[in-house]
């Protein structure tokens, strides 16, 4: 909710969560419960995307990928996830930070292997076009004026 007076301020609890994700059947089933509130869009900012990500048990952040032309940014708020990366597994706790440079090509994701909730803060950039390339599973992320088409790895789009 917007203040007449200051356009540029919100209250996060006046903003709706976006729940799941966008990804094409299956790929869309570990993420199915997460809660994402995009706050930047909310206080008007353009260069650069903020969200508020909300992990139940079980939850994945997203597909393990990584971005060609975005670099990506998290601090865990509250309780703990699994962060997965080429080279293993590290648990993120409360005060943890992370990040992943645009182009290197070394998929991450988070897990929420605990009992309890887990709150991200998730920054990143915004490019009109990016490529996200997901390791572990057929598919593949093209950005073009700011959306994303899924795509087999072959090229053929998801219907």
């Amino acid at each position: 909710m917007s203040d007449k007076s200051y356009p540029y301020k919100a209250t996060i609890a006046d903003l709706l969560a976006r729940i799941g994700s966008g990804y094409p059947a299956p790929f869309h089933e570990p993420c199915t419960s997460r809660e994402k509130t995009v706050l930047g869009d909310a206080v008007g900012l353009s260069q650069f995307g903020v969200n508020l990500l909300v992990l139940n048990h079980g939850d994945w952040s997203a597909q393990r990928h990584w971005h060609q032309n975005e670099d990506e940014f998290v601090y865990i708020l509250e309780g703990e996830v699994t962060l997965i990366i080429d080279e293993g597994e590290s648990l993120l706790k409360a005060g943890d930070i992370a990040g992943f440079p645009a182009g290197q090509s070394n998929g991450h994701h988070l897990v929420n292997k605990s009992t309890a909730i887990a709150k991200v803060f998730e920054v990143g950039t915004r490019c009109q076009a990016d490529v996200v390339d997901y390791p572990d599973v057929d598919m593949t992320a093209k950005k073009e004026e700011a959306k994303y088409r899924f795509l087999y790895n072959n090229g053929d789009p998801y219907e």
